[in-house]
């Protein structure tokens, strides 16, 4: 599903040049549930915003689901990143001024899904993460493990081939990061694709495989 070939990242500040990636090779099967480790700085979010489509690397081959990222044209890559992949990021990224459901509908909406049927969906999506008795509050109105519920829904109401997190349980507490944790468990178990960055390393168990990186490199991929 993902195959990553000598993948580089650098950041510019003027003269300076920081390598945050250096050279990773890695590879994802479909249906697997990978978990990415290592302290902070060791350059876990930025290769999952590679693998992800979100940046572009400095080299190296980014190939998902048999098409290479660097093929593909800005456009191609929003519209691949919108029908074929979903993200859950650690700050929610709802919009305010929406309910749950319409933030859940919001994504099906802009892939020319009638209204009612993005209704529907969504509406599968919340209940599947138990929300369905909180559909028309808005984000103001739900807690935290609530709100990345929600996000949880919208990442997944279109049934994308892989689902990208990036730190889900990071600003949860305790309760909430275990039944996010659980709804990942049940999605794997249904055949979705996870790549799950995570500082927690309870959490990465729950996951096939985890990848520890450090500075920039990958040293351990461990079986779980």
């Amino acid at each position: 599903m993902i195959e990553i070939k000598n993948l580089t990242k650098s950041f510019k500040d003027g003269d300076s040049e920081t390598k945050v990636l250096k050279g990773i090779d890695f590879r994802a099967e479909s249906g697997e549930f990978i978990a990415i480790m290592g302290r902070s700085g060791a350059g876990k979010s930025t290769l999952l915003y590679q693998m992800s489509l979100l940046d572009e690397p400095t080299s190296g081959d980014v190939v998902i689901d048999g098409k290479d990222a660097s093929s593909l044209s800005v456009e191609e890559k929003t519209l691949f990143r919108l029908f074929e992949l979903g993200y859950v990021f650690q700050d929610y990224a709802l919009l305010p001024e929406l309910t749950a459901l319409e933030n859940v509908s919001l994504p099906l909406l802009m892939q020319d899904v009638p209204e009612q049927i993005a209704r529907k969906k969504a509406t599968e999506a919340l209940t599947l993460v138990g929300l369905e008795k909180r559909l028309n509050n808005l984000p103001s109105k739900l807690s935290g493990g609530e709100q990345q519920r929600v996000s949880i829904a919208r990442a997944i109401a279109h049934r994308p081939k892989i689902l990208f997190a990036d730190e889900p349980t990071a600003n949860l507490d305790n309760e909430s990061s275990r039944i996010v944790m659980e709804i990942f468990k049940q999605l794997h178990k249904e055949g979705q694709t996870i790549i799950m960055v995570t500082h927690e390393p309870e959490y990465s168990k729950i996951a096939e495989r985890t990848i520890h990186l450090d500075d920039g490199k990958i040293i351990s991929i461990n079986k779980n």
